[in-house]
């Protein structure tokens, strides 16, 4: 039998949120909701664990859980590549002063009247510059570091809210009947 013969024909969900029309939190827990009562309700294969699912349904279901994801999660993975472009600038910029300051070592140190002051104006320069791109690396890291919190703090309230959501949904469920013996 082919896939589509064991999936499930439920009609399709509400269309998928477009992004101006981002949502709060509860929003994004009732589509969770929405997703686990799904699968709650999916028939059950024989003898295994595994359930049938309308694949597009629930394909769907999870496009409009992506679009209605709050912008902090986006502007969090743009933080983390403009991060990692932003030390990659600054690797190549000290890279950049680095090399400079080589060459201009090298000028002074051919010049023999000057050799001393020479190695030590180029050591100086590879010391400056050897800070200025770990001050602007650590810098970075700290702002990335506090975006990061803000994220996680973010997503752990999703997490106790998510829970809370099903906690609350297990709790409403009616009792089983009483069955006579």
């Amino acid at each position: 039998m082919s896939d589509h013969e064991y999936e499930q024909h439920d009609p399709p969900p509400p269309p998928v949120a477009t992004p101006q029309a981002r949502t709060n939190v509860g929003e994004l827990q009732d589509s969770i909701d929405e997703m686990l009562a799904h699968l709650a309700e999916a028939k059950s294969m024989p003898l295994s664990n595994n359930v049938l699912v309308d694949r597009d349904g629930f394909a769907a279901m999870l496009e409009r859980l992506r679009a209605e994801l709050p912008d902090e999660l986006r502007a969090a993975r743009w933080m983390v590549r403009e991060r990692e472009a932003f030390i990659a600038r600054t690797n190549e910029r000290a890279h950049e002063i680095l090399e400079r300051a080589k060459a201009e070592s090298k000028r002074l140190v051919s010049e023999s009247y000057i050799l001393a002051e020479a190695v030590e104006e180029a050591n100086i320069l590879v010391r400056r510059a050897e800070g200025e791109a770990r001050k602007l690396r650590l810098e970075a890291e700290d702002e990335i570091e506090h975006q990061l919190e803000e994220i996680e703090s973010l997503m752990a309230e999703l997490l106790t809210r998510t829970h809370a959501a099903r906690e609350e949904l297990h709790r409403s469920r009616p009792a089983p009947p009483d069955v006579p013996l």
